[in-house]
Parts: C-alpha cells; structure tokens; sequence
C-alpha cells in the first residue's frame, strides 16, 4: 500500500520561506517520479515540480527560481524548499507518484497515489 504523507506547511508573510516534506511508504521511492502539486481555492490542480529516478527536476514557471524540490531516495522522502513566497503561491500543496517510464510530467492525471496535502498561506 502506498502511502504519502506531507508535512511542513503554515503560514509566512511575502518573502519568506517554507519547507514541505513528503514521507513515503509503501514502495521503492528511487524508481518512482515525484511531483509537487498545488490547488488555490477555486482554481485547478497546478503541477509545481518533479523529480526524476536520475534526479533531474522539473519546474512550472511560475516557481522557477524560487522553489527548490530535492528527494532523500534512503528516507523515502521528498521535499519542496519553497523561498521568496508570494501571496499567490498560496494553496493546498500535494505530493504525489507514479512508477517511472521513460519520463516525468507535471500532468496530475498522470499521478495514482497522492498524499493528504498540506496547506500554505503567504500574506502580503
């Protein structure tokens, strides 16, 4: 059984920063991509950023530069550095994986097994 679990989440004034974490069980997290996801009230699901089996990472544009996704294949662990926050990046932050095969999206669809999500608030 699959089980991710965030943590890290809260709530910061513009400009600053927060880490998010996401605990895996369940299966082998180095054969597995990563992705971070997040939904704003009355928005739809927004892929953040992806972390392959080799490493590389992938970023939506509105984070790049100032988010930071990075894994820990020994601890089962993903985690999201998330600096000069904007009011706007705030909303519902969800982990989520899928076996790798060949390549990674930032395509929710995509993705079988989410974690709970945990929330982020940026005042201005």
């Amino acid at each position: 059984q699959v089980q991710l679990t965030e943590s890290g989440g809260g709530s910061v004034q513009a400009g600053g920063s927060l880490r998010l974490s996401c605990a895996a069980s369940g299966y082998t997290h180095g054969s597995y991509c990563m992705t971070w996801f997040r939904q704003a009230p009355g928005k739809e699901r927004e892929g953040v950023a992806l972390i392959t089996i080799f490493n590389t990472t992938g970023y939506a544009n509105s984070v790049k530069g100032r988010f930071t996704i990075s894994k820990d294949d020994a601890k089962n662990t993903l985690y999201l550095q998330m600096n000069s926050l904007k009011p706007e990046d705030t909303a519902m932050y969800s982990c989520a994986a899928r076996r790798y095969a060949g390549s990674c999206s930032l395509r929710d669809s995509e993705y079988p097994y989410w974690g709970q999500g945990t929330q982020v608030t940026v005042s201005s």
